[in-house]
């Protein structure tokens, strides 16, 4: 696949090189990619924090069980999805082989057991492992991600036919219960199917998908963070929140993945359903933005309000109507739904992208984590920059093939996938 040349316009802004132009797709990804450069080299095999602080990322803290910036967490794959973006984009030595430095590392969280009580194992082994498979062939990722899989699938209730979102399952009050964001989360069920011809993966998903899609999206088409069920019946109990403004309110980054995990269930699955779910959580996304295009953390706030942004929300609503826009079945929709991405992909370089004059280790500025705790606010995000990067990418190389969709390894181990 052809990729684009970035490697000069992408230079430091301390070496007094001009940067790119606003709202310019190349200056954009040559930004981007130069970003990621100097963090790669500056954290090495470490892990960046899961956001900024005053705009730069610190490492990721220790604790008691980890040291300061190991890799723990939910946020550290995006790290190396980043890197494996800007591998594609450029062919960069240097970050291919970060990457897999850092996928032989998740090879080792998996198998030592560590830190693995949650279903965002689909996020940390899709960006890390997975693409090390399908981009460089490496069996050992491959493996891991198999492993990840399977882990996955203990979190599953057969009583209420979901994947349970996070916690130590032996505490009473950690079961039962899931998350929108899950839906993100199935692709590596999907993969470990199609890797293996072992279909209880996908029958895992296709239940869990239709107990999101019937519970956790509403009727005026919002979505529910949380939703609760009995975990001995089964029998679905509430709908709530954990990072939103209230349990009947929408949070606008739940909103932006019901739209990604439900299109990508469409494209994988062919369930209509899910797709009419997608352009649900679409139409209502987007009918719910102030003016420039990039939503308050909870789409509750309106133009007027003071409430804090969240450009990751936008980054992940880009990501999910482009491939909403790929995926319809019909021409005059998808259109509608590209020029969406595109104008939303566009106001976050536009607007919220650091310039020459702010240090920012970050390539998005204004996101939010968890607004109720005060959690990294108005700060960076690792998984706002990755979409980010990715929107770019979608836009960048025709003919992309994303790792959220089961796809073909590389034939071995020195070249792969799109780079």
């Amino acid at each position: 696949m052809p990729s684009i040349d970035v490697r000069a316009a992408a230079t430091d802004s301390s070496s007094g090189a001009a940067q790119p132009a606003p709202g310019d797709l190349a200056g954009a990804v040559a930004a981007a990619v130069a970003t990621v450069r100097r963090n790669a080299a500056a954290f090495g095999t470490r892990y960046p924090d899961s956001t900024t602080r005053e705009n730069l990322y610190p490492l990721r803290p220790a604790t008691a069980e980890f040291a300061e910036g190991a890799n723990r967490d939910w946020t550290t794959s995006f790290w190396p999805g980043m890197q494996w973006l800007a591998v594609e984009l450029t062919g960069d030595a240097d970050l291919r082989a970060s990457a897999l430095a850092h996928a032989a590392d998740f090879a080792r969280r998996v198998h030592a057991g560590e830190d693995l009580d949650t279903h965002d194992l689909g996020f940390l082994y899709t960006l890390s492992s997975v693409n090390a498979w399908r981009l460089a062939g490496d069996a050992a990722a491959r493996d891991a991600a198999l492993a990840a899989a399977d882990h996955l699938m203990t979190r599953f209730l057969p009583s209420a036919g979901i994947i349970q979102a996070w916690g130590d399952l032996s505490d009473p009050a950690q079961r039962g219960r899931t998350i929108v964001d899950s839906l993100m989360n199935m692709p590596l069920l999907t993969w470990a199917t199609e890797t293996t011809g072992d279909g209880r993966y996908a029958d895992v998903v296709a239940r869990h998908v239709v107990q999101v899609r019937t519970h956790l999206l509403r009727d005026d088409d919002s979505t529910f963070h949380t939703f609760y069920w009995d975990p001995e019946s089964g029998q679905p109990l509430r709908g709530a929140t954990e990072q939103g403004a209230g349990d009947d309110s929408c949070w606008a980054r739940g909103q932006a993945w019901g739209i990604y995990g439900f299109a990508l269930h469409h494209r994988t699955s062919g369930d209509v359903a899910s797709l009419r779910a997608a352009e649900r959580c679409a139409d209502y996304f987007l009918a719910h933005l102030p003016a420039d295009g990039v939503p308050f953390w909870d789409l509750v706030y309106t133009d007027g309000s003071d409430a804090p942004r969240d450009s990751s929300a936008a980054a992940i609503a880009a990501c999910g109507l482009l491939e909403l826009a790929s995926v319809s079945h019909d021409a005059g929709t998808a259109a509608r739904y590209e020029a969406a991405g595109r104008e939303m992909l566009a106001a976050l370089v536009a607007g919220y992208t650091p310039g020459p004059d702010q240090a920012s280790d970050a390539l998005l500025l204004h996101a939010v984590y968890d607004a109720p705790k005060g959690k990294g606010v108005d700060e960076g995000c690792l998984w706002g920059d990755y979409y980010y990067l990715e929107a770019l990418t979608r836009l960048t190389l025709p003919g992309w093939v994303s790792p959220w969709w089961p796809a073909t390894p590389a034939d071995d181990g020195t070249d792969g996938g799109n780079a």
